[in-house]
């Protein structure tokens, strides 16, 4: 049974930061491609930023120089840094890891509000 469980999401003013974990079954998670996406209110579920096994990064043009993904090898665990946080980052948050299918969490609430 393969699980992602993700946390840290909450809420934060406008120009804060929050760290996002997802913790992962150790069997797939050094062969995975890790993710995270968001689903605004009313849109489609949109990738943020991933990271190969090889450590390779990729980005949404919204986030860049904001958010920072990184792994941990040794916890099973990936995390998402975002900092500069603005409203328009409001969303559920989801862990994504895709090996030939994709598995993803339950998903955390972000909001950026005052």
């Amino acid at each position: 049974q393969v699980q992602l469980v993700e946390s840290g999401g909450g809420l934060v003013q406008p120009g804060g930061s929050l760290r996002l974990s997802c913790a992962t079954s150790g069997r797939i998670f050094s062969f995975a491609t890790m993710g995270w996406y968001r689903q605004a209110p009313g849109k489609q579920r949109e990738l943020v930023a991933s990271e190969t096994r090889g450590g390779s990064t990729n980005y949404a043009d919204s986030v860049k120089g904001r958010f920072t993904i990184s792994r941990d090898n040794a916890k099973n665990t990936v995390y998402l840094q975002m900092n500069s946080l603005k409203p328009e980052d409001t969303a559920v948050y989801y862990c994504n890891a895709r090996i030939a299918v994709n598995y993803w969490g339950q998903g955390t609430q972000v909001t950026v509000s005052s």
